[in-house]
């Protein structure tokens, strides 16, 4: 990545100045330039590699979130009309303007019903991509969402009661979304779609349980794209090209990682829905959960399919390479300085193998390791 752009490390610093910056600010203004500043950073790293498919899903996500950012400015110009302030505490007064900068933080974040845009941008990046979109370009979007909603009109009823219908909707649609999808991108996206649901609730009940989801989900996503991208982009990019990886390590390795986003017991990903359910029970909205449990239980469905297309599915990716490799004429009387590139080129090759296989060792533990010390140090709180 940082080879082919090379002030990538800058373009990383600007996104992430971005939604601290939003986060930090107290004043609408400074949170709707900190998001322009995350978008003007991500942006770049959408389409550094000039691919086709890159740079139209950039354009795509540059669309949809300027178009979040106009609804953002316009509800704040309307809310300050009315409270002459471009302070947060004092835009919560229920307004055309406060309902125009929901619909634009929902836009945003890309939760229901303006969660459109997400399967077909992700279905066109890579996988470091697809991460951070998934993962920290949320960030800013959900604290304030949720934030905004929690004190709504000096009663959190209102703002805890639309939270809870959105999410419901949001996990519904990210469980039916997943089931005929092909690809494995668009797969996870309705997947993201699913988990913005679960953090929508439980910014509704609790907010230290909405800030330990976000984590367990952000340590998850990071654990799956990146086995996705040890195990390399092109091979992935069709849930029937799975089965041409032969190594049964890796096969086995890609289904840990999809189940604990699935939310599968006793890893890594369980622990944030069991929070949430719990805060749930305690907080007198049993009721409320059913429908994500529901839209949960349709997600790993399609985790399970997407197994079964690991286990028994063989794809055509190695028979094509192979074909193509038989129409060269290769002329194997090798002078020595090339016999020697040809083994030096082999044991570069041979330590990023070990590399790859030391990370997807080290994700592994954690998110075992991590699950069953969370789920311990959960049953010693009180879950506050």
């Amino acid at each position: 990545m940082f080879s082919a752009m090379p002030f990538g490390f800058l373009f990383i610093f600007v996104f992430v100045f971005g939604s601290v910056m939003s986060l930090s600010s107290l004043h609408w203004l400074g949170i709707w330039v900190g998001l322009e500043v995350n978008l003007m950073g991500f942006i770049p790293i959408l389409v550094y590699r000039g691919i086709v498919q890159e740079t139209e899903s950039g354009m795509k996500y540059f669309i949809v979130q300027a178009l979040g950012s106009g609804m953002i400015m316009l509800g704040s110009l309307m809310s300050f009309n009315v409270s002459l302030s471009w302070e947060t505490v004092s835009f919560l007064h229920l307004s055309s303007g406060l309902v125009i900068l929901i619909f634009g933080l929902m836009l945003k974040l890309g939760s229901f019903p303006f969660h459109f845009w997400l399967p077909s941008v992700m279905a066109g990046i890579s996988w470091m991509g697809c991460l951070v979109l998934t993962t920290w370009q949320k960030v800013a979007p959900m604290f304030l969402l949720s934030s905004l909603l929690y004190n709504w009109d000096n009663s959190s009823f209102y703002g805890m009661s639309f939270l809870i219908i959105i999410a419901g909707f949001s996990s519904i649609v990210g469980g039916v979304g997943g089931l005929n999808q092909t690809q494995i991108r668009a797969l996870l996206a309705y997947s993201s779609i699913g988990h913005v649901g679960w953090m929508l609730f439980c910014g509704a009940v609790s907010e230290s349980a909405l800030k330990i989801y976000f984590f367990v989900y952000f340590m998850t996503s990071i654990c799956v794209f990146m086995v996705l991208w040890c195990f390399e982009n092109s091979l992935y990019s069709q849930i029937g090209s799975l089965g041409s990886e032969k190594s049964k390590v890796n096969e086995f390795c890609l289904i840990f990682m999809l189940l604990s986003l699935g939310g599968m017991p006793p890893l890594l990903g369980f622990i944030g829905k069991w929070l949430a359910i719990w805060s749930s029970c305690s907080g007198y909205f049993p009721g409320c959960i059913f429908p994500l449990l529901a839209g949960s239980l349709i997600s790993l469905f399609y985790y399970l399919s997407l197994l079964f297309s690991l286990m028994f599915f063989s794809g055509s990716s190695l028979s094509s390479n192979s074909n193509q490799l038989g129409n060269l004429n290769v002329n194997f009387s090798l002078s020595e300085e090339e016999n020697n590139i040809w083994v030096s080129g082999a044991s570069l090759s041979k330590l990023q193998g070990s590399y790859k296989l030391l990370i997807i060792n080290s994700i592994l533990v954690l998110n075992l390791a991590g699950g069953i010390l969370i789920s311990l140090s959960l049953l010693l709180s009180d879950f506050a």
